[in-house]
């Protein structure tokens, strides 16, 4: 027996809440949300952002993007997984938090090269997720095709095996590195 609650889900998404009215309020705040920090489309005598003008054009480009389905489905199937990577990051976050000292925790501050780390590890996921949520042609996403492309006649587990080496190298190098002079690591 279905729930009530599930019935509710299923009107909405026949409703199109989901493929509609979502992305088109996400795509409008973020837009809204870029021209007035950075104001690009001029300020009132007072010194504030032309607000009016701001969202009208943040009007016309979420209209337009929830008019292109290849676009919203990309949306729509990459937020579920960047969603994921937010919890794991803010986890990972809160285990970083126990073992450190009490107080403010300041990962930026505190250690750059980690947080850099951390940052190009994201920023490489996010990649990986919107690739993954592209689909190229024949229902075959973009990650797919691209992973199968490269390793063309290697097999994967020769692939993956190549990648891992290439890492382990590669942090073998970065921590046995010497530091330059005026470097406190």
């Amino acid at each position: 027996m279905a729930s009530v609650l599930r019935g509710t889900i299923d009107f909405l998404k026949d409703f199109g809440l989901f493929d509609v009215i979502l992305p088109f309020l996400l795509i409008f705040a973020i837009v809204f949300a870029i021209l007035e920090k950075t104001m690009i489309l001029g300020k009132e005598k007072d010194g504030a952002p032309k607000q009016n003008l701001n969202s009208i054009v943040a009007l016309v480009v979420s209209l337009i993007f929830i008019s292109a389905n290849k676009a919203v489905n990309l949306l729509t199937n990459a937020l579920p997984n960047i969603a994921l990577i937010m919890v794991v990051a803010v986890s990972f976050l809160m285990m970083l938090g126990v073992f450190w000292k009490t107080g403010e925790f300041d990962f930026k501050g505190g250690e750059k090269h980690w947080y850099y780390i951390f940052s190009v590890a994201i920023f490489i996921a996010l990649i990986l997720v919107f690739l993954g949520a592209y689909e190229h042609s024949s229902g075959v996403n973009l990650l797919t095709y691209l992973l199968s492309s490269i390793s063309g006649g290697i097999g994967q587990d020769t692939l993956i095996g190549i990648v891992a080496l290439v890492a382990v190298i590669g942090v073998i190098v970065w921590v046995s590195r010497k530091p330059k002079a005026g470097d406190d690591h």
